[in-house]
């Protein structure tokens, strides 16, 4: 139902990423209110997660917009192309970089997050980049036409995105790691050990234990080198730096809007300005332990809920149970609910993975009288969404879990099930 509010006021959104554009659509369908979205990086909104199939050359910039051009006059949205100098919270007015000052009635912030850098000697040099957007793209496809070899810093999704972009290009790639396997904070060492195998299988280097120390440049600026923590030097031309993101807070950070890692909102998104909103990877929720969620689909439910919330609607942000999905090259990888990478002693789990090491389930369930189900962690499976996320929420314990295995499976005429094997795993543990 759209609200009955004068549709003379001003929703001003500074971002076009995923939360950015999900409120601005949300506001719309809600509402009458002139919406203006401002970006300085770029004119439409893309999704980011489709970035490497650009440089693999699978897509190409057009498909990954999943709005056409039209669609945005149509729906009488306003997109800006422009970088945001300065924030008047007072007056409620933007100073754009070509001096233009816009008021807004109500604000939301969605200014995304940024690689997270950590000040190494010599990260200043050509050829070292993160891969956060297209920009970012632009400089690791110029850079990586030197060929040579690749450096990756950090163990997570951003540094296989990048190891098989430039598996595809012959280059020969080392990833530093940080923790004892991959993926240490979300992945059980079973997994990981898997993860390990089928990238040491694409020709991929993996160095675990392993820190950068700084980078050396030749005498054309360009990196030419990586010391780690081991004082080992590797030769390189080229360093993706892939050790996560921070929020962006810039246009905030010296200004009136209370923050700590992110921009500090209640349970409706707003900050502590009345009419100031902030969602996405930007925002730190101050009502769930300071999380600061950066991933594509919580960005999306907390856009929603801002643009609720700024038509007058007071609904809080619920994340649900928590999911993800990626590929380690082509091993799949999904999660769904609690999935703890170590053992603890309120949860335990239910493991199965096949003879060839290239296929898992856990199951992953408290120590009750029940055993009920928490979380599932998926490799070269596909569990269906709802069913598994209805599980959890409905606390369903794992012997019922176990006898209703076949519904979660995902088209079985395509993928081979496996509903037997863990059946047996669990009766031959109980």
């Amino acid at each position: 139902m759209k609200t009955q509010e004068n549709s003379s006021k001003h929703v001003i959104i500074i971002g076009n990423g995923i939360a950015g554009v999900t409120a601005a659509i949300t506001i719309r369908k809600l509402s009458d209110y002139c919406i203006t979205v401002i970006s300085g990086e770029n004119e439409h909104f893309y999704a980011r997660t489709a970035l490497m199939y650009l440089y693999l050359g699978q897509l190409r910039y057009e498909n990954i917009k999943p709005y056409e051009d039209w669609f945005w006059q149509e729906n009488r949205i306003e997109l800006r192309h422009a970088w945001v100098n300065r924030i008047e919270f007072e007056e409620k007015t933007l100073i754009l970089a070509s001096g233009e000052t816009l008021a807004y009635d109500k604000l939301l912030l969605a200014t995304g997050s940024q690689t997270a850098f950590y000040n190494w000697p010599g990260q200043e040099s050509k050829g070292v980049h993160g891969f956060y957007d297209l920009e970012d793209l632009a400089k690791i496809e110029k850079a990586t036409q030197r060929g040579g070899k690749a450096i990756l810093v950090g163990g997570g999704l951003i540094a296989v995105e990048l190891a098989e972009m430039l598996h595809s290009r012959n280059i020969d790639t080392t990833i530093l790691i940080r923790d004892a396997h991959y993926w240490g904070k979300n992945l059980p060492k079973a997994e990981a050990e898997m993860v390990r195998k089928r990238l040491e299988q694409k020709g991929i280097n993996l160095l675990f234990k392993t820190t950068l120390e700084q980078l050396e440049q030749d005498s054309e600026g360009w990196v030419c080198a990586a010391i780690t923590n081991e004082q080992e030097r590797i030769p390189c031309t080229f360093v993706g730096i892939a050790t996560g993101v921070q929020p962006n807070l810039e246009l905030v950070k010296n200004g009136s809007i209370n923050t700590q890692k992110g921009i500090l909102v209640d349970q409706f998104l707003e900050t502590n300005i009345p009419e100031v909103f902030a969602a996405g990877d930007c925002a730190e929720l101050a009502f769930a332990e300071n999380r600061i969620e950066q991933i594509w689909y919580t960005g999306r439910i907390q856009g929603e809920t801002a643009g609720y919330n700024i038509c007058g609607h007071q609904v809080p942000y619920e994340r649900g149970v928590p999911f993800n999905s990626a590929k380690f090259f082509d091993l799949e990888f999904q999660t769904y609910g609690s999935v703890n990478p170590e053992v603890n002693t309120e949860e335990s789990s239910l493991f199965w993975q096949n003879e060839a090491g290239t296929a898992s389930i856990r199951i992953n369930y408290l120590k009750d009288e029940l055993k009920t189900v928490t979380g599932f962690v998926l490799l070269n499976v596909r569990y269906r969404q709802e069913v598994c996320e209805t599980w959890i929420r409905e606390q369903k314990p794992l012997e019922y879990v176990m006898k209703h295995l076949k519904e979660a499976n995902f088209d079985p005429e395509f993928h081979r099930r496996h509903e037997k094997s863990i059946q047996h795993v669990y009766k031959s543990g109980n």
